[in-house]
């Protein structure tokens, strides 16, 4: 069922607000100038983790080492829906805070697929598209750019080695609202099932959260989550929403150093 542009603004409007939230990744403005921010709404394969966490890495972490000029504020969250995420407050958080020049960059589609869950599910072509719409008119309202990015792929394979889509319709369902609100697209399902493919079966389980106690075929460790941010960097470049003096180290290998997990707050 669709909702109403009236129904949307009134869901935005009453939905509480969180105490707090995650946000990561600085970088220095020219004198006088402002620094803008890139906010990330999403779920937990790009939400910031803790000590707790580690290994597991969101590509939200990894971002800034590709970015220059701009601060990465990672609002995306374990577990969240484009439903969820605006029923709990979290979009009015952002768009509390977000300015003009900005950019809020929306990948949502991983718990949007849960049917079994109501406070998360949303359909495809109808309740999904609907909730999307909310977090662009709400950049659009405060002069900021939104951008649309497909879920990343979780790592599944057939018999013969084929990697697998995972997402249904959601993707899909992204690339035609992208086309009709005019809205950059990032293509990260398409790009990193493809990722997937090249590197196959046994290699990908170095990217994702395998332990010897976890097998886990969704989240990331430090190179996967670098080499997602990776994806996302070069697709905010080439949709030209940033420009080459935006971007930095595209081609560079990225220590597993730099990744760290701070404690989470109390």
């Amino acid at each position: 069922m669709s909702l109403t542009r009236r129904q949307l603004s009134v869901a935005a409007a009453s939905a509480a607000v969180p105490l707090a939230f995650a946000a990561t990744g600085t970088a220095q403005a020219a004198p006088g100038r402002r620094t803008r921010t890139l906010y990330i709404a999403g779920d937990s394969t790009a939400a910031q983790k803790y000590t707790n966490n580690a290994p597991e890495t969101g590509w939200g972490m990894a971002l800034p080492f590709f970015l220059k000029g701009w601060n990465v504020a990672n609002h995306a969250q374990n577990g969240r829906s484009s439903k969820s995420f605006v029923d709990e407050g979290r979009l009015k958080a952002i768009l509390s805070v977000i300015r003009p020049g900005d950019l809020l960059v929306c990948q949502f589609g991983h718990n949007d697929e849960k049917s079994e869950d109501p406070t998360r599910y949303t359909e495809p072509w109808s309740t999904y598209q609907d909730y999307l719409r909310m977090y662009l008119d709400g950049a659009r309202s405060r002069g900021a750019r939104p951008v649309l990015a497909t879920s990343v792929e979780r790592r599944r394979f057939d018999a013969s080695g084929k990697a697998l889509p995972t997402h249904g319709e959601y993707p899909a369902a992204m690339r035609a609202l992208a086309q009709e609100e005019r809205v950059p697209l990032l293509d990260i399902q398409a790009l990193s099932i493809a990722l997937w493919q090249r590197l196959g079966v046994e290699e990908t389980k170095k990217y994702f959260n395998w332990t010897a106690t976890e097998q886990d075929n969704t989240h990331f460790n430090p190179p996967g989550a670098i080499a997602v941010a990776r994806l996302v960097a070069r697709e905010l470049l080439r949709t030209r929403v940033l420009g080459p003096s935006d971007v930095r180290r595209l081609d560079e290998t990225i220590p597993e150093s730099w990744i760290t997990w701070p404690q989470a707050a109390a």
